[in-house]
């Protein structure tokens, strides 16, 4: 097992929960009268989560690819269940109870990417064809895009749609087949744009230039403003661990999508530096295990987790720091968030048990 990769993990983990408490209790005793709500659900499904990471590294990978139609259909049934829940407008989450919520376009990112695998590694010969290649991806991206977009939820389409291409083109799909489609994806675009309010987008794009020129900040400005001003108080050394002024009720929610900036704010960019370069050792150790994997299977599987979760970090850091417009992103271990940091840990499980493989298997 990569002990490398394993010690990235946990002290990803652990980090992420100091700063959820950080960012979170002084909103929970406000609201809820209870400034440890937040850390104690976090805690407990970090605690259930490295329990069902160790069960998963324990588990043959490869018996994923034996239960690959389950694994889809369990999660097109659950896109489809979700939009019978509305909540304040969108119908993103099913409700559980004492448990809180379920995304199910969380578990349909982990789904894409055994999916995608096991495609990948039937058909490997066959990638650089558009019958092998192309089609059958395509049709699924479409039709899993499709439904996340009826909820609608942007940001997990966008991660959906990045995992996909990234792993058709390590995989072997040659790059014209690429630039044939973007036509397609244009017209995908300009779909969306009828659907939804134009001049509500056309305001979105001028508030993400320029955030402070709005006179009636609110909602996505307002947040972005305070995430500025935080990420800007912070400087180089931070205002010190729980410091923070912004999330006194200044910066919505901040121990969610917005969690980087109170990090930046109180550890400064040396925290923030320190963030990144975490990320940044957890994917160079991810395609490392990819590389060492016994099978195209394996190889696929870690590259997809990967990705995943290198992506949904650089888009979040991109949103905090304004250098992408606000689509509800999180940040993988650290943003609040019981289902998501579960499921994240069982696929750093799953990437372990590839690493134990490629360790045990090797001539």
């Amino acid at each position: 097992m990569d002990t490398a990769f394993l010690f990235i993990v946990l002290i990803l983990l652990a980090f992420g929960l100091i700063m959820v408490f950080s960012a979170s209790y002084a909103n929970a005793l406000y609201y809820d009268h209870d400034s440890l709500k937040y850390i104690k659900k976090q805690g407990m499904f970090a605690v259930v989560g490295v329990v069902a990471m160790m069960i998963v590294s324990k588990i043959d990978y490869r018996l994923y690819k034996k239960f690959v139609v389950p694994i889809a259909l369990l999660g097109y049934a659950l896109l489809v269940i979700v939009l019978f829940f509305e909540h304040d407008g969108a119908r993103r989450w099913i409700y559980l109870g004492p448990l809180g919520t379920f995304q199910p376009s969380e578990y349909m990112k982990m789904a894409i990417i055994v999916i995608f695998s096991v495609l990948i590694s039937k058909n490997y010969e066959k990638m650089g064809t558009m019958r092998y290649g192309v089609v059958p991806f395509a049709l699924i991206l479409m039709a899993t895009i499709g439904l996340v977009m009826l909820e609608p939820h942007l940001s997990g389409s966008l991660i959906i749609a990045g995992i996909g291409v990234i792993m058709m083109y390590v995989g072997g799909t040659k790059l014209r087949y690429f630039l044939m489609l973007l036509p397609i994806g244009a017209l995908g675009v300009v779909g969306i744009i009828l659907l939804k309010d134009v001049s509500y987008m056309a305001d979105r794009i001028h508030n993400w230039l320029d955030p402070f020129s709005n006179s009636n900040i609110h909602g996505d400005v307002w947040q972005t403003c305070q995430s500025l001003i935080a990420i800007g108080s912070g400087g180089v050394m931070g205002l010190g661990l729980g410091g923070s002024q912004q999330k006194y009720l200044y910066l919505p929610e901040p121990q969610n999508d917005f969690i980087f900036a109170i990090v930046c704010e109180e550890l400064g960019m040396i925290g923030a530096v320190l963030v990144i370069t975490l990320f940044v050792l957890l994917v160079y150790r991810g395609f490392s295990i990819a590389n060492q994997a016994p099978d195209k299977f394996g190889a696929m599987l870690a590259i997809g987790i990967t990705i995943q979760i290198g992506l949904q970090a650089l888009l979040n850091i991109g949103v905090v720091t304004n250098a992408i417009p606000n689509t509800g992103i999180s940040l993988p271990f650290f943003s609040y968030g019981g289902s998501a940091l579960l499921l994240q840990l069982i696929e750093m499980g799953i990437v372990l048990n590839i690493s134990r493989h490629s360790v045990m298997e090797k001539p």
